[in-house]
């Protein structure tokens, strides 16, 4: 019980950065119709931009100052927002009405040139987080053990995925983005400015993906240039998993995946981790071939 208990505890942290990911992945293709195969690299890109401002300014002397921790988020969610946008600008909208392949081969090279400029500036050696970015306090609950960065991760993961969904539901923006998830011909009809409405979506999702990189990079204490693609790939699941184009099935199918990665990694073994999720997509595809949510709120994001 106390292995089910903690591998609980570690694929809830996970999934929720999943989510966090995979809410990007969500948000564009429910407006576009499109798979950005570069948002797990624009996320890992926040994971060492983070690391970047909080070695830059902490410099080598012991744990970095929660000012410091507090300036790399907003670093990192600025620049990698900014790098979204000029993604969509250059990757993406020049191409938004040719065939959907010509995107998709688009996509996959822009991943490719954020990696390899990941690997050019920072090395392609795997750099490590300094300690005590996050309290170190744990909590222990018999052999259950919780720490504070992984109270600190799942809270606020849940807190951002509570306001995303608030914003797009309950906003007046976020009604222009429902409507243009809907019918992009019929918003513009209705005064919507679609261009903006695209770029929002691009500014959000990237800026997500960031909080979720940095999150894994203080997590793991590791940042990897090629670390996007796994990473990108599994929040790419989850939003299959939950539904694409559905916010809250991003959510609901990126704390399956956590929790279902976790159990299987502790009970059966982690060489086999990734063979099992795959494995759980196709399942649950030949169950509800649209995703958890994929039926009941289809097209929408």
């Amino acid at each position: 019980m106390d292995i089910f208990l903690q591998q609980l505890i570690n694929g809830l942290t996970v999934g929720s950065i999943y989510a966090l990911i995979a809410l990007g992945y969500t948000m564009v293709y429910g407006i576009l119709r499109l798979i950005n195969f570069a948002h797990g690299d624009l996320a890992i890109l926040g994971a060492f931009i983070g690391l970047t401002v909080i070695t830059g300014l902490a410099g080598s002397g012991g744990a970095p100052a929660n000012w410091i921790v507090i300036v790399a988020f907003v670093l990192a969610v600025l620049v990698v927002a900014i790098a979204g946008v000029l993604l969509e600008f250059t990757a993406y909208r020049p191409l938004r009405n040719a065939h959907r392949l010509s995107a998709v081969v688009s996509a996959l090279g822009a991943s490719m040139f954020i990696q390899n400029g990941i690997m050019l500036i920072w090395s392609p050696q795997t750099l490590t987080f300094p300690e005590g970015i996050m309290p170190q306090t744990t909590y222990n609950f018999g052999s259950v053990v919780i720490s504070a960065t992984q109270i600190f991760i799942v809270t606020v993961s849940l807190l951002l995925m509570l306001a995303l969904y608030l914003y797009v539901n309950k906003t007046r923006f976020g009604t222009a983005i429902r409507a243009a998830a809907i019918d992009q011909d019929a918003a513009r009809l209705m005064g919507i400015n679609v261009n903006k409405v695209i770029t929002s979506v691009f500014i959000l999702g990237p800026a997500l993906g960031a909080i979720g990189g940095l999150f894994i990079g203080v997590y793991y204490r590791q940042a990897v240039f090629d670390m996007g693609w796994i990473y990108g790939l599994n929040a790419f699941i989850a939003a299959i998993i939950g539904g694409i184009g559905n916010i809250p099935g991003a959510m609901i199918g990126g704390l399956l995946l956590g929790l279902f990665s976790s159990l299987a990694s502790g009970y059966i073994s982690s060489t086999w981790q990734q063979a099992i999720v795959f494995g759980l997509l196709i399942l649950i595809l030949m169950v509800r071939p649209t995703g958890i949510l994929g039926e009941r709120v289809a097209d929408k994001v």
